[in-house]
């Protein structure tokens, strides 16, 4: 693979698909796709025309976005921006297609990206953050899926555990990215607890709702994130925490316990707190190791840790986080506020500044960018003093 060829044709690639109408953005997706494309098929079989090639490949991946984004739109149109609390009694094809998508032929980590692509509207750089793999592997697992369900027959939808896992990674981005999802994903899971009684599609739901409940104070009027400790939880939504916490009750009462049930058992004793300060964090801690039984996740072992940090103290955290990978992402953010509680702002200034490098959206970039540089001039302070 000549990869100066392909950075020499990129720029060509991108006028053409502008003078297509394409903008610049959408543009450079769609040409970081064809580019992983051609990584993928080009050593087997290299085409004659090279940027001709490039330019059909990006223009259909263009498209194929265009259309995602205009039948994710028209879905979220279907919804206010505050999911109305209650079941609703009806049903849109929307949940139909994740469960076609979730074939019994592709296996579940294919399914959910090739759901969260093709439904969710998510870029293949999205999903690939969500499930920490490269961008390349997410492309080839995608086109594979892909590959797989056009030579079948969608007559034997797939199973719930995976739908969940789908409609859990939507919420996820919608909740936390750049595309605003979150109330499309509960609308969705509150239809498909309407038509199965299943504790961790309560649980999923629970989850759900008592995170959006916090929404409003998440973020500051200038769009900077705010801090769980830091937040006005008189912004949030009391209604939605009532429900959520009702749901997640009734769901342990069957006592089938899943991750999601555990998750949202975490979500509520945060909402339950009057105060950052009366956060029962030993009890978080033992819901988080209920979660590794179930899944050995490196996400809720750093969320552990984080917990561990508050219940037992700084050094006991760190402790718990050196366990993980340091390639983890977060994992130096959540390194860098273990080391300020525990009185080192040196070495959370320097990790503070590695994990916004790090950072997936711009939001959290900015945020600890700030948290290095109040640090940072913390210590400029102390040694003028």
């Amino acid at each position: 693979m000549d990869e100066a060829l392909l950075r020499s044709l990129t720029p060509g690639v991108l006028g053409i698909l502008g003078r297509r109408g394409a903008d610049f953005a959408a543009a450079e997706d769609a040409v970081q796709e064809a580019l992983v494309e051609a990584v993928r098929v080009w050593p087997a079989d290299p085409p004659r025309d090279p940027k001709g090639w490039l330019v059909t490949v990006a223009w259909r991946k263009f498209l194929d976005a265009a259309r995602s984004d205009t039948a994710r739109r028209r879905r979220e149109e279907l919804v206010d921006r505050e999911p109305e609390p209650g079941r609703t009694s009806e049903l849109d094809d929307t949940l139909r297609l994740y469960f076609l998508c979730a074939h019994p032929s592709l296996t579940p980590s294919s399914a959910v990206a090739l759901t969260l692509r093709a439904v969710g509207g998510l870029t293949t750089r999205q999903i690939a953050e969500a499930y920490l793999v490269p961008e390349a592997t997410m492309a080839q697992r995608i086109s594979r899926a892909k590959r797989t369900v056009s030579a079948v027959r969608f007559d034997r939808p797939g199973d719930v555990a995976t739908v969940l896992r789908v409609l859990y990674l939507v919420f996820n981005e919608g909740y936390s990215g750049d595309v605003d999802l979150a109330a499309e994903a509960i609308r969705l899971t509150r239809q498909l607890a309407v038509v199965i009684d299943h504790p961790e599609v309560s649980g999923l739901l629970a989850l759900m709702l008592l995170h959006h409940a916090r929404r409003a104070g998440r973020t500051a009027a200038d769009g900077s994130l705010v801090p769980l400790a830091e937040q006005d939880r008189g912004t949030w939504d009391t209604g939605a925490i009532a429900e959520g916490v009702a749901i997640l009750q009734t769901a342990l009462a069957r006592d089938r316990l899943g991750e999601f049930q555990a998750q949202a058992a975490v979500a509520a004793l945060h909402a339950d707190a009057p105060t950052a300060e009366e956060t029962d964090w030993v009890q978080i801690v033992e819901w988080y190791d209920e979660l590794l039984r179930l899944t050995d996740s490196p996400v809720v072992r750093l969320n552990r840790a984080v917990a561990v940090g508050e219940a037992d103290g700084p050094r006991a955290g760190l402790a718990a986080l050196a366990e993980l990978d340091e390639a983890l992402p977060r994992r130096a953010a959540v390194a860098a506020y273990l080391h300020e509680r525990d009185g080192d702002p040196e070495t959370a200034a320097r990790l503070y500044a590695e994990a916004a490098h790090r950072a997936p959206n711009l939001a959290e970039r900015d945020h600890l960018i700030r948290q290095a540089a109040r640090l940072n001039t913390e210590v400029r302070d102390r040694r003028t003093r």
